[in-house]
């Protein structure tokens, strides 16, 4: 489990800044990623009566947020798929990750508790492509003896909307089945080969809780707050896992986070018993030259104030706070890289 510290010198440091930032209150402006929407608003709730800045973060998918800091239309994007260097270079853009989280498959079926459907890799591919149609299917049957599986179409539920879950999900998919990689791919939006769309995590789980049946996959905060039933996976390692703090810390724990490499990291299907196999890391994008230095700055303060203070609100719903050692490489790269238009550092 990580969870970031400061120095007794950074943290007066720190309370200086909020208090100047109280005198000086602004509200930022964020758009993007669903899947961080849920702690990003428990943040910003904190960080509101701490410093009396605000934030107005948009939750309208890593495409959306993407296009808009692209736009120059708000302070910060927020997406789940990582940018490339080249990407990056391309926009003169900065990119970090604020904390690592799950993908979670969940289920809508009479009498099925959450942790009960077993599923592997392959399988939950074959349902998506539509080939696996009833949950008593002798290949969902084979992974779960003892279970009463009903005799009842599978409802196929996907997003619809550019999303850094889609990304994830789909990386995942395109890491355990060939056939996957080869009909539908990995990126943000897809064409599914099966099923109904919704819009946003909120939309699959409104979607799944409706329909008897169904499979989706959500962040798994959304999962928790909508008491949805999720299921196990097979990892890498042949182990059945649940998502949870332990098993997604224990995907995180093999990441390889550089700074000159953009921050670049996709966690699926990571090495290790206990790891979950849908892990993934969300980014903030901010460009690298600042036409708003003051308003850079509160954003600033606002994301080093995440990393100090936000690790146990991240916790609580299941995300893992970055290491120490990530958080020093984001803040470096903060100081070297964000400028205003004369080349000082914002912060």
């Amino acid at each position: 489990m990580f969870l970031s510290s400061v120095s007794r010198r950074a943290g007066l440091a720190l309370l200086g800044t909020l208090v100047l930032a109280q005198a000086h209150a602004l509200d930022i402006t964020g758009a993007g990623a669903t899947f961080p929407y849920p702690i990003y608003a428990k943040w910003a709730e904190a960080y509101k009566t701490a410093s009396g800045n605000g934030l107005n973060y948009q939750s309208i998918g890593s495409g959306g947020g993407i296009k808009q800091i692209k736009a120059k239309t708000v302070d910060f994007g927020a997406t789940d798929k990582p940018l490339t260097k080249a990407e990056l270079d391309k926009d003169q853009l900065l990119q970090w990750p604020m904390v690592v989280g799950g993908v979670v498959p969940v289920v809508n079926l009479q009498g099925i508790a959450s942790g009960q459907i077993k599923l592997s890799g392959a399988l939950l591919a074959d349902i998506y492509l539509g080939k696996v149609k009833k949950w008593n299917d002798p290949a969902i049957a084979a992974l779960n003896k003892g279970v009463a599986l009903p005799n009842q179409d599978i409802l196929v539920v996907s997003r619809s909307d550019g999303s850094g879950t889609t990304f994830i999900f789909t990386n995942y998919l395109s890491k355990v089945s060939s056939e996957w990689k080869d009909k539908v791919g990995n990126d943000t939006s897809v064409r599914w080969p099966a099923g109904i769309n919704g819009k946003g995590n909120e939309g699959v789980a409104s979607y799944v809780r409706q329909q008897s049946g169904a499979i989706g996959y959500v962040e798994y905060a959304y999962a928790l707050q909508n008491k949805m039933t999720y299921v196990q996976l097979k990892n890498r390692d042949g182990q059945f896992v649940a998502p949870n703090d332990k098993s997604f810390g224990a995907a995180a724990a093999n990441g390889n986070w550089k700074a000159d490499a953009g921050f670049y990291e996709i966690l699926t299907d990571e090495p290790g018993k206990a790891s979950w196999p849908i892990t993934g890391a969300t980014f903030i994008l901010m460009h690298k030259t600042q036409e708003h230095p003051d308003h850079a700055k509160v954003a600033l303060d606002f994301f080093a104030w995440a990393y100090v203070h936000g690790g146990k609100a991240a916790l609580a719903l299941d995300y893992i706070p970055m290491p120490d050692n990530v958080v020093k490489l984001v803040e470096s790269e903060w100081k070297r890289s964000l400028k205003d238009a004369s080349g000082k550092p914002v912060r």
